[in-house]
């Protein structure tokens, strides 16, 4: 597949502010994306888009599910020295969020700069800097206007539910490794894009039906619970692949779940997809996730009658600044070539 095309619609996708909750913008690009690809797609009622590639057996479909949601956070208060208190959107550490550039995205449409710190932030002032616990009630984002006041900051349109957005800091390197925030799930996302793009320039035709759903609200845990065609036998869900202690799966590899804290995913569906895995030659790991839950998980808890697998590139430090490889992104789409056939 043209990978040249799936790394432009990451780094495009990656620049698109997109914490759930504030999706439309990211959602109105898809839509044109796939009206450019000839891929008849459409806006659920919750927010999220759902593409149709066509296929033969239409009573066994397979919803193929990434999602464009990332963390984030929203002002929670404007507090008397005019920076903001934020509640965190999704589960972003504050660990990880201080010393973060930030854009406060007012309700009128105004943007406004800004950065994640500790109260009290220089340790040339704080004494107990490196003591204490970074949690989001010692953090704050000073926002980057003349602002010393509640009332200074109200003045500039900021105001208590506004988004808070990360900046995601994306770069590829020369050997591939591809590293930003929100990788979980924007690369998914833009691989679904590539391998639409090979089912429509190459006309393919699936041999069941495929319908790809990007969801808005798996980081609060309800993404994918709603919006499945009649048909839909098999809900696959292409989020990230976990990397790190106690588990087989790098960052070059295609990570198979077999099951994740919401528990065991379909057997027939893990064992087919292991299968698949094989005959295409893939570089892959089985694993089971400790601290991990998919839309496809929600699927079933929303109770839909179907089957379930999750599947996905590996990604490291998972929630942070993440890390994955070119390398994972070609293996996972391969497997999806060759499982969904």
């Amino acid at each position: 597949m043209n990978m040249e095309y799936v790394l432009e619609q990451l780094k495009n996708l990656l620049a698109i502010d997109s914490p759930s909750g504030y999706t439309k913008e990211v959602t109105d690009y898809l839509l044109n994306e796939f009206e450019k690809l000839g891929v008849p797609a459409y806006r659920t009622v919750k927010g999220g888009v759902i593409a149709d590639l066509g296929g033969e057996d239409a009573d066994n479909a397979v919803f193929v599910e990434s999602h464009v949601d990332t963390l984030g956070a929203m002002v929670s208060q404007i507090k008397s020295n005019g920076c903001l208190e934020i509640s965190p959107v999704g589960g972003i550490d504050a660990n990880s969020a201080e010393g973060e550039t930030v854009r406060i995205r007012t309700r009128d449409g105004r943007i406004y700069d800004g950065t994640c710190q500790l109260c009290n932030a220089s340790v040339h002032v704080n004494g107990k800097y490196a003591e204490t616990k970074r949690t989001y009630d010692v953090m704050e984002i000073v926002v980057d206007e003349k602002t010393s006041s509640k009332e200074e900051t109200e003045k500039l349109g900021i105001m208590t539910g506004d988004f808070v957005c990360f900046e995601p800091r994306t770069t590829i390197t020369k050997s591939g490794y591809i590293k930003s925030r929100f990788l979980d799930d924007k690369l998914s996302t833009a691989m679904l894009l590539g391998y639409a793009k090979h089912i429509k320039e190459d006309e393919v035709t699936p041999k069941r039906r495929i319908y790809l759903h990007m969801t808005v609200f798996e980081e609060v845990g309800h993404g994918g619970s709603a919006s499945i065609p009649d048909g839909v036998t098999e809900v696959l869900s292409v989020d990230m692949g976990c990397v790190g202690d106690g588990l087989a799966c790098k960052e070059h590899q295609v990570s198979i779940c077999a099951k994740d804290s919401k528990g065991p995913y379909n057997y027939d569906v893990v064992s087919n997809l292991i299968e698949a895995a094989k005959k295409a030659g893939c570089d892959f790991a089985v694993d089971v996730y400790p601290h991990y839950g998919s839309d496809a998980d929600a699927a079933l808890t929303a109770g839909y009658d179907v089957r379930h697998g999750l599947i996905g590139a590996g990604v490291y430090a998972s929630h942070g600044y993440e890390r994955s490889h070119v390398d994972g992104v070609k293996n996972t789409l391969l497997l999806l070539e060759t499982y969904l056939g």
